[in-house]
């Protein structure tokens, strides 16, 4: 009898192994995408609404996926931004408020002490590459391999020549991993034929191993350059050695938002070829609006370095077939932020520190709303505040304040100005966008002006 018993629970207990087996097999992490554009828009693709530029692959995968009418760059400028991506909280904890310029920060950066979304992605078994712009330290000890990425090509300050590769302060910036090392080519395409590559290296049925790629192009980023241009800059000056003719600037400009339409049409052909496309969360933003009266930032007010919508409202995509439903328009408010989280959560992990940011997993995948919050932006002496359809912006210069309040239900394009009615929600919001700003500056050291 004791045999029976004994040869019965052992059989119970491999039946039960086999099962709890069975079930961690099919909990495979994503292979992830995030493609970030430079300076992109809220009105420059033809998905949200654009008449003038032509984006069929990022058209199809909006129709993939979920497209996010209120999606907001933490930052209306480059660093700031790419500084909340990587670390998951407001980029003022790190100190990276401002721009880490060519010409008076070559040798600060994030910190190392940091726990970036790459690191974090490493220790859960992802190989990480990052190609493009990273904008976040210009010296090598502030390098993407020190910050968890396995691999780097690309530049590290604001902008480079897009074919000469030289910076605004006339430096060659063109980086293979730790070394300054130029290769021929314009930016757009280098940055898709190295993400081409890592996908194809990297294929998680040959290696095992899930990815993390990080495609962060240059376009649409002054100078304004198209494929067969001629360089602009070149070493020892970051002044443009020619002009590019005035009336040749909208059509140029407009061709490098295709040319990287182009690149990503490619990754995600590259993707499907593989047989890789239900298990790939494809990511793609902007970090701030347009800039200027160059770019188009549809019917938002103001452009990049604005804390109006159009510095920080910026379109965003998510495809992920397996887990998101396609054909979907998302109304929720979210933040690049929040990216560092959402992905941990799906790659099956739990952040190692607390974060300003929260996943939207379960929004993505069954719709659930977004717990109410309230957001910030600062930049110089600007700061503005989100509380649901409030929107408050402060403004400073030359030592006088004005404060705004709009109803962006009612108001997006932020023409009317509600304060001077709504004194205590002005008192209220006023109270905690300065408590906030406080709060997030409380030991920083800034990196950057």
């Amino acid at each position: 009898m004791i045999k029976i018993k004994n040869t019965v629970l052992i059989g119970m207990l491999f039946l039960l192994c086999a099962n709890l087996n069975a079930q961690q097999s099919t909990t495979v992490q994503p292979n992830i995408i995030l493609i970030m554009a430079d300076d992109l828009g809220y009105g420059e693709l033809s998905c949200y609404g654009s008449k003038k530029v032509k984006t069929p692959n990022l058209d199809a995968l909006a129709k993939k996926g979920i497209k996010f009418l209120d999606f907001h760059a933490n930052g209306p400028v480059c660093s700031p931004t790419r500084a909340a991506l990587m670390t998951g909280n407001y980029q003022q904890r790190s100190g990276v408020e401002g721009v880490i310029t060519a010409a008076n920060h070559r040798e600060v950066g994030l910190s190392l002490n940091e726990s970036t979304l790459a690191e974090e992605l490493k220790i859960l078994g992802y190989s990480t590459a990052m190609y493009g712009k990273w904008h976040l330290g210009y010296a090598e000890p502030f390098n993407p391999t020190y910050q968890g990425f396995d691999q780097f090509k690309g530049f590290v300050s604001g902008n480079v020549d897009y074919h000469s590769h030289i910076d605004q302060a006339g430096y060659l910036d063109w980086w293979q991993n730790k070394e300054i090392k130029d290769e021929k080519g314009y930016t757009t395409d280098l940055i898709t034929n190295y993400g081409v590559d890592f996908i194809v290296n990297n294929n998680p049925t040959k290696t095992g191993k899930p990815f993390f790629l990080y495609l962060a192009q240059e376009a649409p980023h002054y100078p304004i350059q198209g494929r067969d241009d001629k360089p602009l800059r070149e070493v020892g000056s970051g002044k443009f050695i020619r002009k590019v003719p005035k009336d040749s600037v909208a059509t140029i400009y407009t061709k490098m938002i295709e040319i990287m339409d182009e690149g990503i049409g490619e990754v995600v052909k590259t993707v499907q070829k593989l047989g890789l496309e239900e298990n790939t969360i494809i990511i793609f933003c902007s970090d701030n609006g347009a800039a200027g009266k160059r770019g188009d930032n549809g019917v938002l007010r103001d452009s990049k370095a604005s804390v109006y919508e159009g510095g920080h409202r910026v379109p965003a995509i998510i495809s992920y077939p397996e887990k998101i439903t396609a054909n979907q328009v998302s109304n929720a408010t979210i933040m690049s932020m929040d990216f560092y989280p959402t992905l941990i959560d799906f790659a099956e992990g739990t952040p190692k520190k607390s974060l300003d940011g929260i996943s939207i997993k379960k929004h993505l995948v069954s719709g659930k709303k977004i717990p109410k919050r309230e957001l910030y932006w600062s930049f110089g002496n600007k700061k503005a505040m989100r509380d649901g359809k409030w929107k408050l912006v402060q403004n400073k210069s030359d030592g006088i304040e004005k404060v705004e309040l709009f109803d962006l239900k009612n108001d997006l394009s932020e023409k009317n100005d509600l304060s001077a009615s709504n004194p205590k929600m002005v008192k209220k919001m006023l109270f905690k966008i300065n408590s906030w700003y406080k709060e997030v500056k409380t030991g920083v050291e800034e990196v950057s002006k």
